[in-house]
This record gives structure tokens, sequence and C-alpha cells, in this order.
């Protein structure tokens, strides 16, 4: 069991390796940073010297294995336009996306999972295909037009903007429609996951078994039932967590949300190549984390892979 966890430990770095390397060829092979920051009518000498501050003049091998290195000591950059380090700017914006991502996370679970299982326990009836329906629209919407929608409507109907307020700060009622736009998708994804898992639960022999037996439906459902169901419920989880960090650049954009999704648009905006760099890899890092929290708890979930490892 534990070399199973370190491989996929190792997995997991080589996984960050590959987009470091990505991330910082795509960035230079696709112009010339220096270039890209001076102004447009800057002369050759003030292109060159933004060169020579970036470490750009060196050799393309020479200015990977330093960036590397200034990664595995903790140097990030700096934005070339506020000096403050990249790091130091995606910690200011942190609490705000955390905040939005897990409110959004909580809405999918919680009502994804409870009308997915309302979906499972009423099979094909009217309530069964109303669940199914809006699994389906909730999924194929786009989050960006969902949300001009709700800005819209809160605007004209309401006379609310739902969105960050002017000065920065954050309520509960401009909290949930950002959240909800961004769980949507998620939402329904849950719901069709749910309702399909569980299915094919109830049907199995041992569920029949136990119906003969006399164990009561609510043991059978909680007891028995549900933790075989969770499984691949579990692995979806991961994968929102990953689609929610990607969506959240577009919803915190659509809504003026202070977070780290609005700081990236503006660092590709402004050209600001050490901000893009870092937060890049920092959404990589929290995908590949979900993952292999997720690959890990789904070792301990399903005995089948313990005694594969054994």
């Amino acid at each position: 069991m534990t070399r199973v966890i370190l491989f996929r430990i190792l997995r997991s770095l080589a996984t960050l390796l590959i987009a470091v390397t990505i991330v910082f060829f795509f960035i230079r092979l696709s112009g010339d940073p220096a270039q890209a920051l001076a102004p447009p009518d800057a002369p050759p000498e003030v292109v060159e010297a933004y060169r020579v501050k970036l470490g750009l003049d060196k050799p393309l091998p020479v200015q990977y294995a330093n960036y590397v290195l200034g990664l595995f000591q903790g140097d990030f950059g700096y934005s070339i336009h506020t000096g403050k380090s990249s790091l130091t700017l995606f910690l200011e914006r942190l609490p705000a996306t955390l905040m939005l991502g897990g409110t959004a996370l909580a809405i999918a679970v919680i009502f994804g999972i409870s009308i997915g299982a309302v979906a499972a326990l009423n099979r094909n009836s009217f309530i069964d295909r109303l669940v199914m329906g809006f699994s389906v629209f909730a999924f194929a919407m786009p989050n960006f037009f969902f949300g001009l929608v709700v800005i819209l409507t809160g605007a004209l109907v309401f006379g609310v903007f739902f969105g960050a307020a002017a000065n920065g700060q954050i309520s509960l009622l401009l909290l949930l429609p950002p959240a909800a736009t961004l769980g949507l998708a998620s939402m329904g994804a849950f719901a069709r996951f749910t309702r399909s898992s569980l299915l094919e639960t109830i049907n199995q022999p041992f569920m029949m078994a136990l119906e003969a037996r006399g164990v009561p439906a609510s043991r059978r459902l909680w007891r028995h039932a549900a933790p075989n169901a969770a499984i691949p419920i579990v692995t979806m989880l991961g994968l929102s967590l990953g689609s929610l960090v990607a969506g959240a650049v577009v919803t915190e954009q659509v809504f003026a949300w202070p977070g780290v999704g609005q700081l990236l648009v503006r660092s590709v905006a402004t050209r600001d190549i050490a901000v893009v760099q870092f937060l890049v890899l920092a959404v990589t890092f929290s995908m590949t984390f979900a993952n292999l929290a997720v690959d890990i708890l789904y070792s301990f979930l399903d005995p089948r892979i313990r005694r594969a490892a054994s």
C-alpha cells in the first residue's frame, strides 16, 4: 500500500515538472518576452535593458535551469509592474478564490448528490426525468453566459449587482450568485453520477440478498448502498476540483470577483510574465494535488485496490 502511494506521489511530481517545462518554453517560444514587456515605441536600448534585467540574454537551457532552481528555492519571480513577488500577489487574492471555490463546491456536492439520490430512488418517474433534465441543463450551460444572465436579472429586476463590491468587501449576498454560477456544471455532473452509481449498486446481487434477509430499507441504503456508490463519486470530486479552479478564472472576471482568476486575466492583459507563470503553475499544482488526494482516498475506500497493492 505504501509503495502504491509513493508511486502516485512520484507521478504527481513528474506531472508538475512537465507542467513547469511546458509553461517555461511556451512563454519564451511564443515571442520575445522582453519585447512584449517593453512599450510599443521603446528603443532597442530599453528592450535590451528589459532582457538583461529578466535574464533573457542568457542561453535558453541556462534560463530553464535557473528558473527551476529558483522554484526549488522559493523564488517565483516578481511583477514587472508592481514590484511585488508573484507569491505575495497570489496570497493576497487566494482567500477570495478559496471562499468562492469552497462555496461553489459545497453547493455542487450537497445539491448534486441529494437530487441525484432522489432521482435514483424514484427511477423512471416524473421526478427522475425532471432531475435528469436539470442536470443536463446545468452541465451544458456555459458559466460565463449564466453569470451574465444572473447579473442582468439582479440589476434589472432586483436593483442589485451580484458581484464583488467596489471597495472590495465581500458579503453572503455577493458570494452566493457567483458561487452558484461556478458550481452549476459540477452540480449537474454530481447528480448524474450519483444517480447512475446508486442505481448500479442497488441492483447488485448482494443488495437483493440483504432484502431477502429482511434488512430494513434504510439500513440497506445507508450501510451498504451508499458506501459502495460513493467510490466513483469521490473520483468525480477530484475532477470537479480541477474544473472549479479553471472555471473560476471566467467566473471571477464576469462578477469582478477579486480573486486569483481575475489576477491571472489582468496579468495576461498587462504581459506580466512572472505572475502569469506562477499562477499557471499554482493552478496546475492545485489540480495535481486534488487528483493525488483522490487517488489516495480511493485506495482506502476500495478494498480491491488494497488487496491488489498487498
